[in-house]
């Protein structure tokens, strides 16, 4: 039988929504955040003004230091150059001296050098004119041996540049002063750099300051949501109205403490309940209330639409505890009168049935957050209880987890339909829908309410949506239609439809109202699911952009991956592959403790970490520990409170295993912090697990880690996972260690893609629980042919035979274009081993089919730097020239010494310059065999 609502006068209001005025402005100075964003603004363009003037200022003082220095300089070394102080005796002091000090004057970059008599008069000047004339400054301190420096205003530029001029003495070889030195240099020339740079700063603190300014505009945004705009007078004008509404409305609103004393009453529920005026802070048991109502009250316990008679009421009672929405400990009790329900005969009864299909919705839709499945929960509720036919359709956003997006015309697609008899023509799951402008469907969108077709053979907009269908869905007996938007939290998700056929009683208007009831409770469950779903995405797509695209090319090793995230939320599982100095690479696979965003973007951090320290060819176990200290700190950052006092959730540790193989010596080594071991498929087809010694997981600290070394033949592989791969809820580990090992037994000899993928086909879970990262890597060594080393003796003149034997061996392989090149390369190296580093020398090539590396290994832990030498330094280019030809170059610390290597790439290698477009002489000049 169904259960027709028959009241329309108790029709439940939806709640209004007040949605953003989207013109408002962060600049609206009334609002919070508009003072907020102002101020930050004002601070920030203060502090990039300050920087930009400080700059200034230090980069005028730095002008004058350097004009100052470089006069007395230029000033002195003419003062001493030779044959100075005898032309100042001869007979013609201008005729001699004036070229000289012409051209050192251009030299040296000054703008006058002038030499002078004891009484001043000039004998040289740029300005020939003013030879013989006396010269303007102050020259007495010099006469007494004293060196003089003072700013004056320079003659060549129209008195207005400011000029920094030195005069020292000249001295004759017996320590007489025959005449004096002046050098001058205009500050403006110095600082012509600074006037270059400072666009630069200028350009830097604008970037600087849009940065701020935007990210100041985000949080005032926020800001601005969050209040809405409105000013303090405003808030308090609109609690007012709330605690005014409170009062006004039509439904009674209790408020109870924990202790079951009433702290609020609204006028509604004094009047339903007779409550007298003075009942604040009195308890439940001391008001009279009737015996139902008072023991529901006492209990404290969630009720839903609960009817109860008070009096001669019939109340609808609703309580909820207020601790679960940051409220204090208690609970909120609404009262609705239903006492019309009892007028009729059986409409109490109709009422409780409506009543606990609504408690029945909310148990029964939303147990999952899957969009698809809550849908279909909608349909099952409503069939048979208040409807034949059910269907639900939603947005494509929302099957997609994204936000609805607002549309004149909105596509649907049906999602779930309930029961239904063979043949009826409904659209099915899948199909997308545009409904009819003017449709029973396309009004309850636009108007964002429940629309009611209670006879469908009259409703001639439904029959012209889809003429065909409609004339056969009448011929099944369906007659009567509600149709009610999902709507949550002021959106449109979708719609739901339901149909009576047959001998049931049309819909009226009580059922629209249940309807739009019974569709609030869905649409709320449908939007978490919906929220679920793109926050879940959300995560999915930052660990993806997180973890390696890609393998990078390397000639060490072939390598495989597979990832695979759980199914409840992703980890912080990674892998690596880097490649290293020496065709050595490294192979990385980690852990971190938990799940969601916080684990995929700390599982971003330590794998960058990892790159880093991969970059200094750091050994395994040394690498672990500063991951370690990483994993640590960050714990520390994260466990502090922030200013609101809310802790945030620390990474509580991380596992990791680092390998470095190297192809030349076929060694592997190895260090694991809390991992597991990997597996080591031999060519022969056995298969075993590495021992590793064990080390505590990452960000303990205080525990060292432990390597060790394998030695692996050609063809043998190295199998890498995470813990996700061999655990599960219903295995332990060790029966999927066993389960691994024999897949890699069947599959031995097979490639790395191949065998990645049948491991991940028997082994992994078929629901993962945790995340599961895989990589398989084949071993490859180089041949001897492609490895040559010879050791030096410390002895200059060893360079020279060692660097033709060098020169010999590249042409063995074909690599005469790069000979040149290598040749110079090695000439820096190895002499720079012999001036600096310590014995036992040696030199090392490896060449593979993409690269030529060069290695200069010493005994000397000391390590070059590349500097830019300056025009007086007699040595310091070798390292510049060596970072010109070499497409990289590094050094690499080994037991006992240090290695220095370059790498050449031997196919379009686009950063190193082959030494043949610089003159061959000029580099020679610079590389003979005696070194620098």
């Amino acid at each position: 039988m169904k259960l027709p609502l028959r009241r329309p006068g108790n029709r439940p209001a939806r709640p209004a929504t007040r949605s953003a005025d989207k013109g408002r402005s962060l600049l609206r100075l009334r609002s919070a955040a508009g003072q907020v964003f102002v101020l930050q603004v004002v601070l920030v363009l203060l502090l990039v003004a300050a920087a930009v003037a400080a700059q200034v200022v230090q980069a005028q003082r730095d002008a004058t230091s350097r004009a100052r220095e470089k006069s007395v300089a230029v000033a002195q070394a003419f003062a001493h150059a030779p044959g100075v102080a005898e032309a100042m005796r001869g007979p013609h002091p201008a005729r001699e001296l004036q070229p000289r000090t012409e051209a050192a004057r251009k030299d040296a970059g000054v703008d006058f050098i002038v030499l002078m008599s004891r009484k001043g008069i000039r004998y040289t000047q740029p300005n020939p004119s003013l030879i013989g004339k006396k010269f303007v400054g102050t020259i007495e301190p010099s006469l007494r041996g004293r060196t003089t420096v003072e700013r004056v205003t320079g003659p060549r530029t129209g008195g207005d540049t400011n000029v920094v001029q030195a005069v020292v003495p000249v001295r004759d070889s017996d320590g007489t002063i025959v005449g004096l030195s002046s050098a001058g240099l205009a500050v403006r020339n110095v600082a012509g750099m600074t006037d270059q740079q400072l666009p630069i700063i200028l350009g830097a603190g604008g970037v600087a300051l849009v940065a701020v300014i935007g990210g100041t505009a985000l949080v005032s945004r926020r800001l601005l949501r969050q209040t809405h705009g409105l000013g303090p007078a405003e808030m308090t004008r609109m609690y007012e109205h709330h605690d005014a509404v409170l009062h006004a409305v039509r439904e009674g609103v209790l408020i109870l403490d924990a202790d079951g004393r009433l702290v609020l009453a609204n006028d509604e529920a004094r009047r339903l309940l007779d409550l007298p005026p003075c009942t604040e802070r009195r308890h439940v048991g001391e008001l009279d209330l009737a015996e139902g109502i008072a023991r529901l009250l006492v209990s404290g316990e969630p009720v839903t639409d609960e009817v109860l008679l008070s009096g001669d009421r019939l109340l609808a009672v609703n309580i909820r505890p207020t601790s679960r929405h940051g409220g204090a400990l208690g609970s909120v009790v609404t009262l609705r009168d239903t006492t019309e329900l009892s007028a009729v005969s059986g409409r109490a009864q109709v009422a409780r049935e409506r009543l606990k299909l609504l408690y029945e919705s909310g148990v029964r839709i939303g147990t999952t957050l899957d969009v698809a499945r809550t849908a279909r929960e909608l349909a099952q509720v409503a069939v048979p209880g208040f409807a034949d036919l059910a269907a639900v359709d939603l947005l494509d956003e929302v099957v997609r987890g994204q936000e609805p997006a607002p549309q004149a015309q909105r596509r649907v697609r049906r999602v779930a339909v309930g029961e239904r008899p063979e043949g009826l023509p409904l659209y099915e799951v899948g199909e997308a829908i545009v409904f009819r402008p003017g449709s029973p469907q396309a009004r309850a969108l636009d108007a964002e309410r429940a629309v009611l077709e209670a006879d469908l053979h009259h409703a001639e907009e439904w029959l012209r949506h889809d003429p065909e269908r409609a004339r056969r869905t009448l011929e099944f007996g369906v007659h009567s239609l509600i149709t009610v938007p999902l709507r949550a939290r002021g959106v449109i998700l979708g719609i739901a439809h339901f149909w009576r056929s047959g001998d049931s009683p049309a819909f009226d208007e009580d059922d629209v109202s249940f309807s739009e009831e019974l569709a609030t409770r869905a649409a709320v469950a449908i939007d978490n699911a919906r929220r679920y779903t793109r926050e879940h995405a959300m995560a999915v797509t930052l660990q993806r952009s997180l973890l390696p695209r890609g393998l990078p090319k390397q000639a060490a090793l072939e390598a495989a991956w597979r990832y695979v995230p759980a199914e409840a939320g992703v980890g912080g599982d990674w892998f690596d592959v880097i490649p290293l100095s020496g065709t050595r690479v490294a192979l990385v696979v980690g852990d971190v403790v938990g799940h969601g965003l916080h684990a995929a973007a700390t599982m971003g951090r330590l794998r960058t970490a990892v790159h880093n320290f991969s970059t200094l060819d750091l050994p395994p176990d040394e690498l672990l520990a500063h991951l370690d200290e990483l994993v640590a700190r960050i714990d520390d950052e994260e466990s502090d409170a922030d200013p609101s006092g809310r802790q945030y959730e620390g990474v509580a540790g991380a596992t990791c295993l680092y390998a470095v193989y190297d192809p030349v010596t076929g060694s592997c080594t190895l260090a694991r912090a809390g991992h597991h071991c990997p597996a080591v498929v031999y060519p022969d087809g056995t298969v075993s697990y590495a021992d590793v010694p064990a080390s505590p997981p990452l960000g303990l600290g205080g525990h060292p880690f432990e390597t060790t070394e394998l030695h692996l033949p050609e063809g043998a592989q190295l199998v890498l996972y995470t813990d996700g791969l061999v655990e599960s809820r219903d295995r332990d580990i060790d029966t999927g260690l066993e389960i691994l090992r024999s897949v890699l037994e069947e599959t031995a000899g097979a490639g790395p893609d191949e065998t990645a993928r049948a491991v991940a086909g028997s082994v992994m879970p078929a629901h993962p629980c945790d995340d599961v990262a895989l990589l398989v890597a084949r071993i490859r060594r180089l041949a001897p042919d492609q490895v040559a080393k010879w050791q030096v003796d410390p002895d200059p003149a060893a360079v020279a035979p060692v660097r033709a034997e060098c020169a010999a061996r590249l042409r063995e392989w074909g690599l005469e274009e790069i000979g040149h090149t290598t040749e110079l390369i090695l000439s820096e190296l190895i002499t720079n081993a012999i001036r600096y580093g310590k014995e036992p020398i040696q030199v090392r090539l490896l060449h593979d089919e993409d690269s030529l590396i060069c290695e200069v290994s010493d005994g000397s832990g000391t390590s070059p730097h590349l500097r830019r030498a300056s025009t007086t330094d007699e040595g310091g280019r070798g390292l510049f020239l060596v970072a010109q030809f070499a497409q990289r170059w590094g050094t690499r610390y080994i037991p006992g010494g240090k290695v220095i290597w370059t790498e050449q790439q031997l196919r379009g290698g686009g950063s190193a310059r082959l030494a043949e477009q610089l003159p061959a002489d000029t580099l020679l000049d610079q590389f003979d065999d005696g070194g620098w």
